[in-house]
């Protein structure tokens, strides 16, 4: 049986591309990109929306429910109900027919070649840095849900505020109402990202959506799983000990880290970034908006240097270093 796709990405570029815009003669902003630049250049809060993993069997789905449901923690479907009851996991997956799309494709791998089971629904998460208003973040969610999803894929959705940054965990059912498999590409996150911001403004929340290389942003940060195992936050993890002896090997053999894959496209990425804020700058300076072209050359000049990911590691390392010597001599005083 032939599987149907679906692309949500729109085929839409970014609203401001500024790496792109760096490589040719610029020559005017849109109202739009005018105000993009703005709430770049003013540090406005990044929204973040991921994929978090994905359940390929019943068992999976119910458990990722139970986790996001736990507590006191209310669920809230796509047909408006709140759901706070215990074992309201297999009510929601027979709700959604879960169990027979199992059956399908275990119907569909028996026809074609033995692959690995497709997920039956994505997790994604949708979040905001700390200090914003967590009941907003909740409305911009449901507004993005029902303008991408209605009718369309089964979906749930969970607020979360026992964390400092308020978060909405969503699941997704990946075979829509149609029959269509829904296709989450870099491009689709990019477009959600936008939508949700923009949400957000509407509700007169602060919300900007833009790459982290436009930004100056290597990456976020390394991810927490490679400083400690996840049941225990007092080791440091045997992965992050094997990176370390391999950088300071290098450190004590050749004086610098060995170079990664990957480093010098970084390096180029940021160089197109920086001429394309210098000629977005000269652009508004042109066009008379001097206030912002000063703002935005300030913005590209304190831009900091581009790290990769073992340049992170051992920084992290040497930071840890460094406070358990702190923490050594104030036992010894």
């Amino acid at each position: 049986m032939k599987k149907h796709l679906i692309d949500l990405s729109g085929g839409e570029i970014p609203i401001f591309d500024i790496v792109s815009y760096g490589r040719a003669t610029p020559r005017s902003f849109t109202r739009a990109q005018r105000e993009l630049i703005v709430r770049t250049v003013n540090r406005s809060p990044e929204v973040m929306v991921k994929v978090s993993g994905g359940a390929r069997t019943l068992a999976g789905v119910g458990k990722h429910l139970a986790y996001i449901g736990r507590d006191d923690f209310v669920l809230e479907t796509d047909m408006g109900e709140r759901i706070r009851e215990e074992g309201f996991q297999k009510a929601l997956m027979d709700d959604w027919d879960l169990d027979l799309e199992t059956l399908w494709y275990q119907s569909e791998r028996s026809i074609n070649a033995p692959r690995r089971s497709p997920k039956l629904v994505h997790n994604l998460i949708f979040s905001m840095p700390p200090g914003t208003p967590a009941t907003k973040v909740l409305q911009a969610v449901r507004q993005f849900a029902m303008n991408e999803w209605a009718l369309k894929h089964r979906y749930a959705m969970v607020l979360h505020t026992n964390e400092a940054h308020p978060h909405v965990h969503v699941v997704l059912k990946a075979r829509s109402e149609q029959g269509k498999r829904l296709n989450i590409r870099k491009a689709t996150l990019r477009d959600w990202r936008q939508r949700f911001a923009q949400n957000l403004r509407d509700l007169g929340v602060s919300a900007n959506a833009t790459e982290r290389a436009v930004r100056g942003q290597s990456k976020s940060s390394l991810p927490d799983a490679i400083y400690r195992p996840a049941h225990d936050p007092n080791r440091e993890s045997t992965y992050l000990r094997k990176r370390a002896t391999t950088i300071y090997t290098d450190l004590r053999q050749q004086g610098h880290l060995t170079p990664e894959r990957g480093k010098e496209r970084m390096l180029a990425t940021r160089r197109d970034v920086e001429r394309g804020w210098h000629d977005t700058s000269l652009v508004l300076a042109a066009r008379g908006d001097r206030e912002l072209a000063e703002r935005v050359q300030r913005f590209a000049d304190q831009m900091p240097r581009p790290k990769s990911g073992n340049e992170m590691i051992s920084q992290e390392i040497l930071a840890r270093e460094t406070a358990r010597k702190i923490e050594s001599a104030a036992r010894t005083r």
